[in-house]
């Protein structure tokens, strides 16, 4: 054989061996008080009883007994198991060691604490090479500032960092989110959860469900972007005249705000802001509107809605049998109940008849404000430009209708109906008599009107959602 080849060949022998001896694990060894060798199918195993060490490069477990498969480079452990790595410590009451992984794992109930986070659970194991941990049933997760509960834990200790599926749940001193799958930043305190969430606010008594949320705990930032839903639930108290005894009583009512939208965020700083984005619909009692861009201020008690741009469709709002619209409208509240509601530039007001549902009162102007007294509308004044269209009645008995124009107006309601209205301005007025009115009634509109008939219902909302 020639020289030069048998060199290549021995060389490539050499590098193979060298190759085995590098990707080969370091070898366990375990020591105890007492060792008793033995072979089971052909295997030759070890005991080891009394203070049992085992140890393999940096990674210490220490147990009451040990079986060791030599072969295999695998060890049992059994009773008071405490595995160390630096400042990592595993503790319970049965586990494995497989050597050529560097990993342990237990079913029998297992601990980690790696003084960060201490992590439980049923059944866990742990990669030392990888700093990973992987802990299933039952699983919680907590240090100083969060609690994480789930079904399937992944913790990777060097990121600080946690993957979490089935039944996910994390809790701070602000904030719960539930989620089928969950990822968590420790040091950022970062939270990115899927599907099926819901976060609740414990100040504020407010619920966001979606199916895809970022949470910035240190920023007190929340964006949830996937199909967001925001309900908060307040108690309000109303007075109650009794109609025998005439005697008044405070009854206990539950107010439920619903708002719907393509994005929501909420800014939980001294602000306390959530901004509802993209075809956003809103219902709370008798209350309720479709619009581009609504921005709730919660510790104020103001709800403000936009129009994203000129081009866009006005934002809109219900209550009763009304429906206002204009470039933007801000409702005021006083403990849950509505106060006030104004409209900004290109205000239109629109109210159906309860029995005539075909005869609109309708008002437009620049500029509207409407007060409320107990839930009740009391007033309205509209200012610039006032043209109004209002049926008249005597009793029950139809009366034709006035049509006015003004530069101010003031219209004053009684049981929820147009008791007196006074125009201010070089106001004019026009009145129809029924009988060129009956059955002609959408011929006399103002230039603003439309009608909305679908406005948004609770029911129509949370459809989708598990809110349990």
């Amino acid at each position: 054989m020639p020289k030069i080849f048998l060199t290549i060949f021995y060389s490539f022998i050499l590098l193979n061996l060298t190759g085995l001896a590098q990707t080969r694990s370091e070898m366990i060894t375990v020591i105890g008080d007492s060792l008793v060798g033995k072979v089971v199918n052909g295997e030759a195993i070890r005991e080891i009883y009394g203070k049992v060490v085992l140890k393999q490069g940096d990674v210490r477990i220490t147990c009451n007994k040990a079986i060791q498969f030599i072969s295999r480079n695998d060890a049992e452990l059994i009773g008071n198991v405490v595995a160390t790595q630096d400042s990592l410590t595993i503790t319970t009451s049965h586990g494995f060691y497989y050597g050529n992984l560097r990993k342990a794992f237990s079913y029998s109930g297992v601990e980690l604490d790696d003084k960060k986070v201490i992590l439980t659970a049923n059944n866990g194991e742990y990669f030392f090479d990888e700093d990973r941990a992987y802990f299933t049933q039952n699983v919680t997760m907590y240090d100083t500032a969060t609690t994480l509960t789930s079904g399937e834990l992944t913790y990777f200790k060097k990121e600080n960092r946690a993957v979490a599926v089935r039944n996910v749940k994390i809790i701070d001193n602000e904030n719960e989110i539930v989620a089928d799958s969950l990822e968590h930043f420790r040091s950022s305190r970062v939270t990115n959860a899927s599907r099926n969430v819901k976060i609740t606010n414990f100040s504020n008594n407010i619920m966001i469900f979606g199916h895809h949320l970022l949470d910035y705990a240190k920023e007190k930032y929340t964006i949830v972007d996937r199909n967001p839903l925001l309900i908060q639930i307040d108690t309000s108290y109303v007075t109650v005249t009794d109609s025998i005894t005439n005697e008044e009583s405070t009854e206990i009512r539950l107010d439920t705000l619903i708002i719907k939208s393509l994005i929501m965020e909420a800014f939980r700083d001294t602000l306390n802001i959530f901004k509802a984005i993209d075809s956003v619909e809103i219902v709370r009692g008798d209350f309720s509107s479709r619009n581009n861009i609504t921005t709730y201020f919660r510790d104020d008690e103001k709800i403000v809605t936009n129009r994203i741009n000129f081009d866009s469709p006005q934002p809109i709002l219900w209550y009763d049998n009304s429906q206002l619209s204009g470039d933007s409208i801000t409702v005021y509240l006083r403990n849950n109940k509505i106060m006030l509601v104004q409209i900004d530039k290109n205000s239109f007001i629109l109210s159906q008849h309860e029995i005539y549902k075909d005869r609109f009162d309708q008002i437009s102007g620049e500029r509207t404000e409407i007060y409320f007294n107990d839930g009740e509308i009391t007033g309205t004044e509209v200012e610039g430009n006032v043209l109004s269209i209002y049926y008249l009645f005597e009793g029950d008995e139809r009366n034709g209708l006035t049509k006015s124009a003004a530069q101010n107006a003031l219209i004053i309601f009684e049981d929820k109906q147009v008791a007196v209205v006074k125009l201010y301005g070089t106001p004019t007025s026009e009145y129809y008599p029924e009988n060129q009115v009956e059955g002609k009634e959408l011929s006399f509109t103002l230039p603003a009107y439309f009608f909305i008939e679908n406005r948004p219902t609770k029911e129509q909302l949370v459809i989708g959602y598990k809110l349990d």
